[in-house]
């Protein structure tokens, strides 16, 4: 489970890169090099960046739950 851990991170810190350079520079580095938005491969792309944070959930919402038997044991 670690590996898919570091495996979505990754991919969200490429699709925030990606949001980046959309808001300054209204550039969509994933569809330029794949052929654009309607391309196969950049929807799989973005598919997996979607995923990837709502796999990410789990683990931000374990720390919360972690974080709060912390709390109640001080």
């Amino acid at each position: 489970m670690h590996a898919l851990n570091v495996v979505t991170l990754i991919l969200l810190i490429i699709g925030g890169l990606n949001w980046l350079l959309v808001g300054l520079f209204q550039v969509d580095l994933v569809a330029s090099i794949f052929g654009g938005q309607e391309a196969a491969v950049s929807r799989v792309i973005y598919v997996l960046v979607g995923l990837s944070a709502l796999w990410q959930l789990m683990p931000l919402f374990k720390s919360f739950n972690e974080d709060e038997a912390m709390a109640q044991r001080h």
